[in-house]
This record gives C-alpha cells, sequence and structure tokens, in this order.
C-alpha cells in the first residue's frame, strides 16, 4: 500500500538471514530498559514491541500490507476464538495461519485460558483442563494444556503460550495459591506436548497482586527452562497503580537473557513505565478498540475526535505524526466521519493509533540505543496519562 509507507519501521530480516529461533540478545540496556533482538521462524523481532491483536485471525480495519507499512513486526492470534470459528483443523489445511490471514512475519497465540474464564459464563475447572461453552452457541468444549497445545500447533503459532489459569480480581490468598500451584502444572504438561520445534513456549507468572505470591509463582515458572516468560493476570480490573508496583518489582526478577511479555497491557503510559521496568513485548486491544470510538492517542495525548470543537477545526490530528491519517485528513474530517458513523472513521482511526503505537515503541528502542532513555522517558511522562 503505498499510501501507508511513508513511515520508518524496523528493517526486516534479510531472506537469505539464517535465524535460530529463541535466540535472544541483548542489545542495550539503561537502568533496567532493555533495547534486544528475539528470532523466531518467520523472522527477527527487535523489541521492546508492540504486537496488534487480531483475535480472529485479523486486526480490525487493517490489511496485513498496512500493518507492516506502520512498523509492525509481529501480530497476535487468539486460540480460543479460532478453535472455535473456523477451527484449527480448518486452517492447518488451509496452511496454517500465516497463510490463512496472509500475514507472512511472526505470530504469537495466546493459550485461551482467559476467553475460557472471561467469556465462558459456566465452566468447570479440574487438574485435567476446563469445560466450558462457547460463548456463540452454547456448545460444550473442553480445553486442557495439551489441547491447547494441539491447536496453537495447528495454527502454526511462532510464539506458543501455555495453558494457565487466568484468575478473577480479587481473589484471596487461598485461591491465589491453588490457581499459581494448578499453573505451574499445567506449564509442565503444556511443555511436554510440544512437538513443533519451531514454536517457542513461553510460561506465564500468576500470583495475583502479592509481591510474595508473584515471586514464588515467578521462581515456579522460571524454573522450567523455556525460551520466554510473561506476567499474566493483570489488567483484569485491578487498580492501575498496584499493577505498575508489581511490575516495577517483579519484571526485573525475570530471566535477564530471555525476553519478558506484559500480557494484556496497556495505554502508552503503561508502556513506558513497563518498559522503564525491564519489559520487552506487548500486546492489547486498546488502540484499536478505542479507536473505533472515537478515542485516538496523540504526542500531546489523548483525544476524543467527537468533540464539538472540531467540527471546523481544519488541522490534522496530530501535528507531530507522519501516518496516514495526519498527512492526509483534518480533524474536522474525522469527527464527521464519527459522528455519520462511517466505516472509513474506524480504519483511519485505527491507523492512527497503531502508528502512534508502533511509533511509540520504535521511539523507546531507539532512545534505550542512543543512551538518552531517560530523557524520552520522562518527556513521555510530562506528556501522557491514563
Amino acid at each position: 500500500m503505498d499510501t501507508l509507507t511513508n513511515t520508518t519501521t524496523e528493517a526486516a530480516p534479510a531472506a537469505t538471514e539464517k535465524l535460530t529461533p529463541g535466540k535472544f540478545t541483548l542489545q542495550a540496556q539503561v537502568g533496567q530498559a532493555r533495547a534486544a533482538r528475539l528470532e523466531t521462524a518467520r523472522g527477527a523481532i527487535n523489541t521492546p514491541v508492540f504486537m496488534p491483536v487480531g483475535t480472529k485471525a485479523t486486526v480490525k480495519g487493517m490489511l496485513p500490507e498496512e500493518l507492516k507499512a506502520i512498523g509492525a513486526q509481529i501480530v497476535l492470534g487468539n486460540t480460543y476464538h479460532l478453535h472455535l470459528r473456523p477451527g484449527e483443523k480448518t486452517v492447518k489445511k488451509l496452511g496454517g495461519l500465516h497463510k490463512f490471514m496472509n500475514w507472512p512475519g511472526p505470530i504469537l497465540t495466546d493459550s485461551g485460558g482467559f476467553q475460557v474464564f472471561s467469556l465462558s459464563g459456566l465452566n468447570k475447572l479440574s487438574e485435567e483442563g476446563v469445560e466450558f461453552r462457547s460463548h456463540l452457541d452454547g456448545a460444550k468444549h473442553f480445553l486442557s494444556p495439551e489441547k491447547s497445545m494441539e491447536i496453537q500447533m495447528d495454527l502454526g503459532s511462532d510464539i506458543i503460550m501455555a495453558f494457565d489459569e487466568c484468575l478473577k480480581y480479587p481473589a484471596t490468598p487461598e485461591e491465589v495459591k491453588t490457581s499459581m500451584d494448578l499453573t505451574l502444572r499445567w506449564l509442565k504438561r503444556s511443555k511436554a506436548a510440544m512437538t513443533l520445534e519451531s514454536s517457542l513456549l513461553f510460561g506465564i507468572v500468576q500470583g495475583g497482586l502479592d509481591l510474595k505470591m508473584r515471586r514464588e509463582s515467578l521462581e515456579q515458572i522460571t524454573s522450567v527452562d523455556l525460551p520466554g516468560y510473561a506476567l499474566g493476570g493483570l489488567s483484569v480490573g485491578e487498580p492501575i497503580e498496584l499493577m505498575h508496583v508489581l511490575v516495577k518489582e517483579v519484571a526485573p526478577l525475570l530471566p535477564k537473557n530471555k525476553p519478558r511479555y506484559l500480557m494484556g497491557v496497556g495505554t502508552p503510559l503503561d508502556l513506558v513505565l513497563a518498559v522503564d521496568a525491564g519489559i520487552d513485548m506487548f500486546d492489547c486491544v486498546m488502540p484499536t478498540r478505542v479507536a473505533r470510538n472515537g478515542t485516538l492517542f496523540t504526542w500531546s495525548g489523548r483525544v476524543s475526535i467527537k468533540r464539538a470543537e472540531f467540527k471546523e477545526d481544519p488541522s490534522p490530528l496530530d501535528p507531530e505524526c507522519d501516518c496516514y491519517t495526519c498527512k492526509n485528513y483534518s480533524k474536522a474530517y474525522l469527527r464527521h466521519l464519527f459522528m455519520t458513523a462511517e466505516m472509513l472513521s474506524a480504519r483511519l482511526n485505527t491507523i492512527h493509533n497503531l502508528h502512534f503505537y508502533l511509533k511509540l515503541m520504535s521511539r523507546m528502542r531507539e532512545s534505550i540505543q542512543d543512551g538518552t532513555w531517560n530523557q524520552f522517558r520522562d518527556f513521555c511522562l510530562t506528556r501522557f496519562v491514563n
């Protein structure tokens, strides 16, 4: 898409480059903030990295070529949704998820655990796994560590998340302890079920918001040797300040020679604070979801494009942004599209928000590499609020 190739992106690896899936190279560090490179079977990923969420084998409103043009290096797919529709066997028969959705780069799939516990309504938990009813038609399904691995391998994922229990918030200390012990046992079963050598299995640290339990879960999960580790069970309704405190305390305890992934987070401010704590990888539906509701992220903070003040405003959304939307359309036009419920509104808003997130990650990486991270972090803290 020539109209969207006006941005600076991280260079993709050359076609002849020999990659070693799981190889993680730390390239620069300022404090806890890290710039690194993770190799996968379908390309190298430069971190810090934000992964656009393609829940149902599509990032809503975006062509794969557009994602690539604005700097996306890896996208995320959803095990639960793709298992229900169209089914992993169908995807495998059609050549795997990369071919199915026409995305040649790396794909990470979550385990389906979060959706089982949050969407299915009725579920029955046991040592073996979870029996749940589909949110689509109420049909019964069963998801276990082995089944989750089978689904993700059939999809052909490059990074596979271990099956875990995503506990509700708030939870009692007894519930947290039982859940994190079960998550460890499920992790060991997930690893034993992995047969796709080119895929990387990441374990998920749980433990609620209790720092002692988080540390205990971290020790449990990292005792299993894996290519990477994630912090899960956050952004589930807890006060955002508690999440920031926990990430700052726990992230530096994760192995220094492995990628660190904070699941389901978050706002631009969340990303900056988490990178400052030592996190490398992120995903979140926020930039695409709020784009469809008329909320846009800019270098001056959030903008609600529906506001009456923009009705006759000829200026671009963000004069500091070089995305396709900002280079070609005014605030007045973006407001008009939103107020008249035109589908182009969601398209242009999504292009901008994803471009902003990916540019933010790129600028964070550059500032770590050139040693100006502290200045860039402080600049962001003056611009962004949650």
